[in-house]
């Protein structure tokens, strides 16, 4: 069996360090920074919708490449000193590497998503598809694809958190494991999904009663 799963909202809750770079890039370039919640409806997409969402949210103009940069700047400087695992996953991704293959697939620039996992020695993850793995982002099912056609044959489970999760499953033809403790804002049974589970430690067993 393969395993696949996404990482922000679904391995670890990541907002806390997003807001807290979006808030610096949002005061560097001379506007007030957004709130919590606002910043956790932009996540899911990519650095650079995230970005786009914060300008047209602040009503900033200009040059989006330089907003890009400045973000980018102050959440690669320091993208971990926030970012928790949820309440179990250490433990279920141990209780998993004897049954599954495992990857990741993430929107999130690989570079940072590598970082992400070794701070908090999560895995192990046979392959990590980031954001700018490939020229298609996530919905787009590409890195989906290419995740699991690095893991090998056999069944595919894909774990996240999110409406771009799920059409992202849906256009690769697979099976979706919906985590409802994320960034999701649509309601859990208005998406698509072979299951859904809100604690980590009901994972394992989840996973061995499909296998």
């Amino acid at each position: 069996m393969r395993l696949i799963f996404d990482l922000d909202g679904t391995l670890v809750d990541s907002l806390p360090d997003i807001h807290a770079a979006a808030a610096a890039t949002s005061i560097e370039l001379g506007h007030s920074p957004l709130d919590l919640e606002t910043i956790r409806s932009f996540i899911g997409h990519g650095v650079e919708p995230l970005v786009i969402d914060i300008m047209t949210a602040s009503g900033a103009e200009g040059d989006r490449a330089a907003w890009i940069e400045v973000f980018s700047r102050h959440y690669g400087h320091d993208n971990s000193t926030l970012t928790r695992p949820y309440d179990g996953v250490v433990e279920a991704l141990a209780a998993l590497a004897p049954l599954a293959r495992m990857g990741l697939c993430t929107n999130k620039p690989h570079a940072l998503a590598l970082g992400v996992l070794e701070v908090l020695r999560l895995g192990p993850f046979e392959v990590v598809i980031g954001g700018d793995s490939l020229p298609q982002k996530k919905p787009d099912p590409a890195p989906l694809l290419a995740a699991a056609a690095a893991l090998g044959d056999g069944p595919v489970l894909y774990v996240g958190d999110s409406e771009v999760d799920a059409a992202t499953a849906h256009a690769a033809g697979m099976d979706f494991a919906l985590f409802t403790g994320g960034y999701r804002k649509t309601p859990a049974g208005q998406l698509p999904h072979l299951f859904l589970f809100d604690d980590w430690n009901d994972l394992p067993s989840l996973v061995q009663s499909i296998r």
